[in-house]
């Protein structure tokens, strides 16, 4: 198995911008010559993506290809990529992530070092230095977009870290046990019910936090609700699947424990007393991290919650 060079796979979707900036990132890498390829997927787009690609890829010092699908979503996407890929190790990354200059070499390093066949890595997202992301941003990043705040360097995760913004596996691995759901038409759900499957399949995933990349979006408050939100009929297909009705089990005994009760009648009875900050909460002023989780928990978490439930009750039944 050759691990001296890799395939980026980065599915795009009318993000022709953001996409220009990623796409320099990789040319700034400290390892070009480790990038066999770059491939881009456009997923329908109806912006100069493909004009942005292709006068891209008369500058690059790699190979960078451009395919285009109609609008099936991320996740048919990614599967163009993975069977176009001509590597033994793939890197999935997104077009508004924004590589720093060792992700590269960063990953493959580590697959050096694990050469198993089964073995992923993951990397580390945060936010751009500009604009300045606000103390709630940085908040919603490590703890509810993803958990970052939670891992450890060189730790084994589960599937529930199987973020596919910043992840490498070996190719043949992702051949024989499994590839993304495209019943799944959005970016949500859709990389955590594979990383359950591989997960099951033998995958060990281990996190590299020196493999550092830039999520180039910008949240205020009321986006990060409307995102969770906006997941709803994602979250519907997930829990059909044996990795949601897996994740619905595990929700439902979290909610049985007393201390969950407790923290859930605590907090209705808080939220009154705090809702006057909540127009503070995109500003620069750092609240405590408890702060953060119960305005969250109240506008966006309770009534996903709510929705998860419905969904549980009509998955059972059906």
């Amino acid at each position: 198995m050759a691990m001296d060079s890799l395939t980026i796979i980065i599915p795009t979707h009318n993000r022709n911008a953001v996409l220009t900036r990623a796409i320099e990132g990789y040319f700034a890498q400290s390892a070009p010559k480790a990038i066999h390829e770059l491939i881009v997927v456009d997923d329908g787009s109806t912006d100069d993506t493909e004009a942005t690609v292709v006068e891209m890829s008369q500058l690059s010092p790699f190979p960078i290809r451009y395919l285009r699908q109609s609008n099936r979503g991320p996740a048919a996407a990614r599967n163009f990529g993975i069977r176009e890929t001509r590597t033994d190790i793939i890197l999935f990354t997104d077009s508004d992530i924004v590589p720093d200059c060792e992700l590269v070499a960063q990953h493959l390093e580590w697959h050096h070092s694990n050469p198993q066949d089964n073995v992923a890595v993951l990397g580390y997202v945060s936010w751009p230095s500009h604009p300045v992301p606000t103390p709630f941003m940085k908040w919603y990043g490590e703890t509810q977009l993803f958990g970052y705040g939670q891992l450890r360097h060189k730790q084994q995760l589960d599937f529930g870290a199987f973020y596919s913004c910043n992840l490498s596996l070996k190719t043949n691995f992702l051949r024989v046990q499994g590839q993304f759901d495209e019943d799944f038409k959005t970016a949500a759900y859709e990389d955590l019910e594979l990383g359950y499957r591989l997960c099951n399949a033998g995958l060990q995933l281990l996190y590299n936090r020196q493999a550092v990349a830039y999520h180039h979006q910008f949240f205020l408050f009321v986006d990060a609700c409307r995102k969770l939100h906006g997941n709803t009929l994602a979250a519907r297909m997930f829990f059909q699947k044996e990795a949601g009705r897996y994740f619905l089990e595990q929700q439902r005994k979290r909610k049985a424990r007393v201390s969950y009760r407790i923290a859930k009648w605590s907090a209705t009875k808080v939220m009154p007393i705090l809702r006057p900050a909540k127009r503070m909460l995109d500003s620069h002023v750092r609240f405590p991290s408890i702060v953060y989780h119960l305005f969250f928990w109240y506008y966006a978490i309770q009534r996903m919650d709510l929705e998860d439930q419905r969904l549980g009750h009509e998955v059972m039944e059906g």
